[in-house]
This record gives structure tokens, C-alpha cells and sequence, in this order.
């Protein structure tokens, strides 16, 4: 046996000695580690300010070097340079010393600052994007491991993995410095603790059932042995009887750390807020039906009682103060934005408040007011109806060149063009989108619940449903990189279906013969998602719709 043959054998041997659960974190971390690749790979490219990044670069940077946001000239002199075009030259710190009047919450803009600081500075365009990229990286790990909770079943898991990291929407809110990505990973982290918190809860619930089962078996063979001991038991004995709602399980570490992940969501965006009452809801009603499954009486009020309210005193006080904390900073410098409202304000407000917190709460009451508000014509705004859809991509960076760098040099007489569209690959959400559709039928027609839908629907229920009472304000396509990956799941409940449904040889070939299609789409589309340069018709050839250009 050749030298080669007997080590890629001693591999092979090697793979199998390891333990179920160390295949499931190595193939979960492959996956990551390939997603990875796609998103930090020329990182720093385009080297310039990409669409919303005007915001978040500049506030993050003036934050780590300040304390907090301030505001910035609209040009430099002389030459009256856009405040852009020197920031991407490297005259990064020509903030001004008034405060600036921000939108939303601080966490996502201190994790781009923690990039900032961690590679290079703000001349680096590497470090303004290096947060978000590492964030869309462990995000593929975490669908990956939600996956598994799900369906029990590494390929499927792995499957989940590989479709977010080749997804258009994924891998450009990663080369991003937006703030969606740590508003989508801190669901996601959020999501997966209230899965653990799911399979503790039922294993408990079992492991109760079981003891009180036994007692209660115990107590008949007493009573059937010795009919008079019936009637000489207590009040105290009786209590011996099985408790039929079952064991206390609203509040584990798990639920815990949740809360303390959708209070940094919502510390990120507010639309965190509706992330944790869909999320929390959901996990309240899984207790409740798993005290049914599992044979305890009483589970509709225990649900509600037991677990819904116990939940809620423990979840919300954590939620709102880990929102709270992400405003230390502003709470620490005088000369935060409206930080003195309430000392210039004596009697308005909500007087019962400390004069921190009233200013603070105004403060929200005008970004609530600029949220609701919102309703200015952009170009590329795109109605929330369309996300799943991906009808209307965000067009983030345009630029023809006058040489020939990269893949235009195949096309000489074309022009040249770079470009940055938030596209997700419209198979991955069209085929999601069906999916979606396809299981709430099948639990329909099977006239049963599946808790896994619930699973699969919940990002869609948080993310996406709320959005619905804001039709007519601006909103954008990469909005919906929150809801990415229940998109996926979506694709994965409808795969596990398959498993369970159709034969093995069939199974293989239709999630082989897919994951290829959609690969190859991918591998099309990357070009245009990473600002390599292509000639014009190859750009052209990319717009599938009217309405993506």
C-alpha cells in the first residue's frame, strides 16, 4: 500500500473514532471556516464609503476615540472634498466637537468600533468592515448548531451552513459596516439559547413524569395492599400525590442569556423589541405543550401561570436592563446628544424620573418620532411585502473604471464596471419562500402542530411581520438579512421532510442536484457582491429583473 493510500485510510479512521458530538462542531466549524473565506477575502475592497457606511464608520470611529457620536463637516478644505472622500484617504479624525444626533441604539456602532480598534484603525478599510465580517462568520456556526437542535441530523445542519455562507445578502451585509448583521447574529445567539432552553426544559419535564409516575404507582400498590391506610392519610401524605402541572421550568441559564442577547439586539435596532415578544412567546408556548406531550394535566393554565408569567418577571427586567447598559456611555459624557434636555426643561417630561433618564427618554421620543416618520422618496426603498422575494436589491456601491483591472481585461472593448448589489442568490429565497409555504400546508393538511415550524416561522414572525404597519415609511431589501436564516431553516424543515418521506437514492440526488444549482448561481453572482471588477454586459447579463437594476 502506497504512503498515500495508508494516510488518507488513517484519516479516514480518525474521522470515525471521533464522537457524534465532535463530528457535529468539526462540520459545523468547516462551514463557518469556507463562509469565512467569501467574506473577508479582499475585505478592504471598495476602498471607499459604501452606501450607509457614511453613518456607521464615522460614528463608530468618532465613538472610540470620544466617548460618543459627533458630527462630522460635509467637506474639507481646501478643495471642499466630500467628508467621505478624505475619510477614505485617511483624514479620519476631523470630527467636530458637537454632539450628533443619532437614530439608533449604540451596540452595533461599538462593535464596528471594536473592529476598528482590534485591525487597524480607521485608515484600514479592512477595520471598518472586520466586525461585520466576523459576525456574518459565526453566524453561519450558529444556524449550523440551531440546525441540529432542529432536525438531529449533521448533513441538513451542514446544509444550513453552506447556504448562509453562499447567500448574496449574507456575504454582502458581512462586507458591510452596517448595522443588520449584529442585529441578525444577536437573534440568532438569542434563538439558539431558547432552543437549549427547549430541550432542558423537556428533559426535565420527562425525568419528572418518570419519578412522579412511580410514586403514583407506588401509592396504588400501598392503598390496593392495605385499603385502611386510605383512610388515615393526612393532608401531608396526600401531597405525595403526583403534582399534575408539573416541575417549575420557566427560568434556566439558558433563557437567561437569551434575554440578555435580544436586549443587545434591541440595543443594535429597535426592531430587536419585536425579535424578543415573538421570541419569548414562542418559548413560553413550546413549555406549555411540552408539560401536554410529555401527560400533565393542567398544561393550557400551567403555560400560562407557571410559565408564561415566571418567564416574563424573569426575562424582561434582564432584556430592558441589558438595553439600558448599552447607553453608558451616553449617560457618562455632559455633552451627549440632549443629555442636559431635562435641566433645560424643568416640569416636562416624565418628572418622576431622574434628569438622566427623562432626557434619555426624550431623547428616544425623537427617535421614535424620526422611525414613524420616515417617509422620504430613495431610490432604491423597497416595500417590506417584497423581502422574501429579494425584487428589490439595494444597490450599495456603482462605479465604471477607465482601465481594465481583474475580469474586464477579457472584454477589452467593453467599459468597466465595479459594483456592491444587495442581492441575496435569488434561488436560496425563492426556493425558502415556497418552502415556507409548503410546510405550514403539510402541518395543515396533517391537522397537527409541529413545533419545528414554529422554529422556521419565527424570524418571519419577529423580523419581518412587524414591518407590515410600516408600509408607507423607507425601508430597503437588506433589511431582510434578519430574516436569512429562517429563510434557510425554511429550505431545511422541507429537506427534513424529504428525508423522512421519500427514498434514500431519490432524497440524495434532489439535495445534491439543488445545493449544485444553487452553488453555481452563487459562484455567478459573487463578482457583484464583492466589487470585483467585469465587464458592463457581464453586469448586464446579472439583472434578472427590471426592478434589480
Amino acid at each position: 500500500m502506497s504512503g498515500r493510500r495508508f494516510r488518507q485510510l488513517r484519516g479516514i479512521r480518525s474521522l470515525q473514532n471521533l464522537t457524534v458530538r465532535q463530528r457535529e462542531w468539526l462540520g459545523c466549524t468547516l462551514m463557518a471556516l469556507f463562509g469565512g473565506l467569501l467574506r473577508f477575502i479582499r475585505l478592504g475592497t471598495p476602498h471607499a464609503i459604501v452606501f450607509d457606511e457614511t453613518y456607521y464608520v464615522k460614528d463608530s470611529w468618532a465613538m472610540l476615540q470620544t466617548g460618543e457620536p459627533r458630527n462630522w463637516p460635509k467637506t474639507l478644505s481646501p478643495g471642499n472634498i466630500p467628508i467621505d472622500q478624505a475619510f477614505a484617504q485617511g483624514n479620519v479624525n476631523q470630527w467636530l466637537n458637537s454632539a450628533e444626533y443619532v437614530v439608533h441604539p449604540p451596540v452595533g456602532k461599538w462593535c464596528i468600533a471594536l473592529g476598528l480598534k482590534l485591525f487597524g484603525g480607521a485608515e484600514n478599510p479592512f477595520a471598518w468592515r472586520a466586525a461585520t465580517a466576523l459576525a456574518g462568520t459565526i453566524a453561519i456556526l450558529l444556524l449550523c448548531r440551531v440546525a441540529l437542535r432542529l432536525f438531529r441530523n449533521l448533513p441538513i445542519a451542514m446544509m444550513a451552513g453552506f447556504l448562509m455562507s453562499i447567500d448574496g445578502l449574507g456575504i454582502v451585509m458581512s462586507r458591510t459596516s452596517l448595522l443588520d448583521n449584529f442585529l441578525m447574529i444577536f437573534a440568532l445567539a438569542a434563538f439558539l439559547c431558547l432552543l437549549g432552553h427547549r430541550d432542558w426544559a423537556r428533559a426535565r419535564l420527562r425525568a419528572s413524569w418518570r419519578v412522579d409516575w412511580r410514586i403514583e404507582k407506588i401509592h396504588y400498590r400501598v392503598r390496593t395492599a392495605i385499603p385502611w391506610l386510605t383512610e388515615e392519610m393526612d393532608e401531608d401524605s396526600k401531597a405525595l400525590y403526583t403534582d399534575t402541572t408539573g416541575p417549575f421550568i420557566a427560568w434556566s441559564w439558558w433563557r437567561t442569556w437569551a434575554a440578555i442577547f435580544l436586549g443587545l439586539a434591541t440595543g443594535t435596532k429597535w426592531s430587536g423589541a419585536y425579535l424578543f415578544a415573538a421570541f419569548a412567546l414562542i418559548s413560553v408556548i413550546w413549555d406549555a405543550w411540552e408539560r401536554h406531550k410529555v401527560g400533565y394535566g393542567g398544561w393550557f393554565k400551567a403555560g400560562i401561570f407557571k410559565d408564561g408569567i415566571p418567564a416574563a418577571l424573569v426575562m424582561i427586567p434582564i432584556w430592558a436592563g441589558t438595553y439600558l447598559a448599552s447607553w453608558t456611555g451616553w449617560f457618562r459624557h455632559d455633552d451627549s446628544y440632549m443629555h442636559g434636555w431635562a435641566a433645560s426643561h424643568p416640569g416636562q417630561g416624565l418628572t418622576w424620573l431622574p434628569e438622566g433618564l427623562r432626557s434619555l427618554v426624550e431623547y428616544h421620543r425623537e427617535m421614535w418620532r424620526f422611525h414613524t416618520t420616515l417617509d422620504a422618496a430613495h431610490p432604491y426603498m423597497s416595500s417590506p411585502l417584497t423581502w422574501p422575494l429579494q425584487t428589490r436589491p439595494t444597490s450599495f456601491y456603482w462605479q465604471k473604471l477607465t482601465d481594465h483591472p481583474g475580469l474586464c481585461a477579457i472584454s477589452p472593448d467593453s467599459p468597466c464596471v465595479v459594483a456592491v448589489t444587495s442581492l441575496g442568490n435569488p434561488l436560496i429565497w425563492w426556493l425558502g419562500s415556497i418552502c415556507i409555504v409548503l410546510g405550514i400546508g403539510l402541518c395543515l393538511r396533517a391537522d397537527r402542530s409541529d413545533w419545528r415550524l414554529w422554529a422556521t416561522m419565527a424570524g418571519l414572525i419577529g423580523g419581518w411581520l412587524p414591518w407590515y404597519q410600516y408600509l408607507n415609511r423607507t425601508t430597503f431589501t437588506f433589511y431582510s438579512i434578519i430574516i436569512l436564516p429562517w429563510m434557510v431553516l425554511g429550505i431545511c424543515y422541507m429537506a427534513n421532510w424529504a428525508r423522512h418521506n421519500i427514498s434514500r437514492t431519490l432524497y440524495r440526488q434532489m439535495m445534491w442536484t439543488t445545493l449544485i444549482i444553487i452553488g453555481l448561481t452563487s459562484l455567478f453572482f459573487y463578482p457583484l457582491w464583492t466589487a470585483m471588477p467585469v465587464p458592463y454586459w457581464f453586469w448586464r447579463i446579472h439583472m434578472w429583473l427590471p426592478s434589480w437594476i
